[in-house]
Order: structure tokens, then sequence, then C-alpha cells
């Protein structure tokens, strides 16, 4: 039996994190992070993401913390992410 992954909000992701609302929203727009799952509440649609997701954006938010820019930050998370399921 499948379980159901737990997700989160933008902004319980933000709180998580610590990257603003507005950058998880660029870089998801930007193809940095993978694109959320959509909820359809009448004429709005609200963002949820699982954990894999919100791994990926506090790693991409710790490099750029460090220094890193975003397309860097991004690929360094992606490969950290392939060498730890490996």
């Amino acid at each position: 039996m499948k379980m159901k992954q737990k997700t989160f909000s933008i902004g319980d992701t933000a709180k998580i994190t610590g990257a603003s609302q507005k950058q998880i929203r660029h870089w998801e727009a930007r193809g940095y992070i993978t694109k959320a799952d959509r909820v359809r509440c009448g004429e709005r649609a609200y963002r949820y993401f699982n954990q894999d997701q919100v791994e990926q954006i506090q790693a991409i938010k710790k490099m750029m913390d460090e220094g890193y820019a975003l397309a860097h930050a991004s690929r360094l998370a992606k490969q950290s992410k392939v060498k730890g399921d490996a």
C-alpha cells in the first residue's frame, strides 16, 4: 500500500528553508527547482512541495548563503542529491 507523502505549503516551505516565498516562486519559474504540485481552490491554485523539494530548496539556500550564484547552487544541489541517492 502506497503511503501519501507529506506536503508543505509555500509558506511552510519558506519557514522551513529560510528562503522567501518570492525566491521559491522565482526558482520554480526559472526551473532551478522542480515544479510543485498545485491544488485548485476556486480560481486559485496553491503550491504544495514534497520533502525532496524542500530539501532541494534548503540545499540551494545554504549554498547561496555561502556565496554561490543561483545557477551554480542549483547544479550543486542536484549533484549532491544524485550522490546521496547512490
